[in-house]
């Protein structure tokens, strides 16, 4: 007994020198243990999110945008059909760049398909398999394709709102940004899609918007790693371009931008308010920094909560209004 004990102990020490070697040289081990915790999380969220989904709610599923890329699907979560789409909301999830599907959120969507949108839900390519900017060119194409093919589908292609949390609100802003600013699109090497004029708004839950406020935790390396494919992304001038609160101009759209006082990344939000309305972008917000207990990241998505619903009522409403307006003169 005493010789297998220390067979044991000598196994389990190499296996954790193994792992901790394997940690420095890549960041799939660490990687794999965030997806294990996310998508236990995601599937909390959907289960207690299906008994708000409204009746009437149609969705189709697994649509393809490029058939040259096995990861470009989405599905269209349609409002009742005695019901009239103000605009086509485009919803890019979250998962930190490294997990996360659109089945995840799609609960939540056929909530906000029962408030009068038609919802295009995206899945990207996430990383490590895939690196910064992939999921940008993907959202992008998507947008072409939903140009190209709105009519057949039933979607409203002038009338487009950009969406998403966390990650996925970081895809979807800076997605916007390279519409508004040529010059910046040059920079990232993506040639818009679609015209700016047809994204008449943003909805920003909680994302990520600057590297210089990521800090230096564990998992910030693991999720910069992953994404930029290098372990220290700071010398990576093109993946600085992300930082869309440093690159914002007065053309990008009106946007809602909200996160729980509670949220590690709230700063960032803050941020990109104070860097959009220094342009004389309209924004709408959200932040609740007296709600106690504090809000945690994706407070969003807990309908159960008075700060939940309350987003819910201020992204709709905020979505409803941006739909109705013309956009500006000279805006192409």
């Amino acid at each position: 007994m005493r010789r297998f004990l220390k067979v044991a102990a000598a196994t389990i020490g190499v296996l954790a020198a193994s792992a901790i070697v394997a940690a420095l040289w890549s960041p799939w081990p660490s990687v794999l243990v965030v997806r294990a915790i996310f998508d236990s999380g995601a599937a909390a969220t959907s289960e207690k999110l299906k008994r708000h989904a409204p009746p009437g709610v149609s969705v189709q599923r697994d649509l393809v945008y490029d058939r040259s890329d096995p990861d470009a699907r989405f599905d269209i979560i349609r409002p009742p059909p005695d019901v009239t789409p103000a605009a086509t909301v485009v919803w890019i999830h979250g998962g930190g760049f490294i997990s996360g599907r659109r089945s995840d959120i799609e609960n939540y969507l056929k909530v906000l398909a029962g408030r009068g949108f038609t919802v295009v839900n995206l899945d990207y390519s996430i990383a490590p398999e895939a690196r910064y900017p992939t999921p940008v060119r993907q959202v992008n194409a998507a947008l072409g394709f939903v140009s190209r093919e709105g009519g057949r589908l039933g979607l409203n292609p002038d009338r487009l709102i950009l969406a998403g949390d966390s990650a996925g609100a970081q895809i979807a802003a800076q997605v916007a940004l390279l519409h508004a600013d040529p010059d910046y699109a040059a920079r990232t090497g993506i040639i818009p899609a679609i015209r700016r004029k047809q994204i008449v708004g943003a909805v920003l839950f909680c994302g990520p918007y600057d590297l210089d406020l990521m800090g230096d935790g564990w998992f910030t390396r693991t999720t910069t790693w992953a994404y930029s494919g290098r372990r220290d992304h700071r010398g990576d001038a093109d993946f600085q371009l992300m930082s869309v609160v440093k690159h914002v101009t007065a053309n990008f759209p009106p946007s809602f931008i909200s996160a729980g006082n509670g949220d590690p990344l709230l700063p960032h939000s803050l941020a990109l308010v104070e860097a959009l309305r220094g342009q004389g972008v309209t924004v709408d917000t959200l932040f609740l920094p007296d709600h106690d207990p504090p809000l945690g990241h994706e407070y969003q998505f807990d309908l159960d909560t008075d700060a939940g619903r309350l987003a819910l009522e201020r992204s709709v409403a905020f979505a409803s209004r941006v739909a109705a307006v013309s956009a500006p003169d000279g805006l192409s």
